[in-house]
């Protein structure tokens, strides 16, 4: 089902709406802006998936072990020291 709506574009936007349908892209600025509207929802759809999939994320991260920030130096102390020997770094 189609709805007809009525809507305002401004100069430059009905323009460049018009160049897409006369270089053969659209068959009409009706199905530029019905593509326009279609990839605004898929965008929110995305955007929607990725902060649910962050906040899981976090869920899962809060719920995990924390480390203390003397740990975390230890840990990043070692690292460092290991990639020096890897790769012959002096340290």
């Amino acid at each position: 089902m189609t709805v007809k709506s009525s809507i305002s574009l401004t100069d430059e936007q009905y323009a460049y709406a018009k160049e897409l349908v006369d270089a053969g892209r659209f068959p009409s600025v009706s199905a530029v802006l019905q593509q326009g509207v279609e990839l605004l929802r898929r965008q929110s759809e995305a955007e929607d998936q990725e902060r649910a999939a962050l906040a899981a994320l976090l869920r899962s991260r809060r719920a995990g072990a924390f480390v203390s920030g003397s740990q975390m130096d230890d840990r990043i102390a070692r690292l460092i020291k290991r990639k020096r020997r890897t790769h012959a770094v002096p340290g």
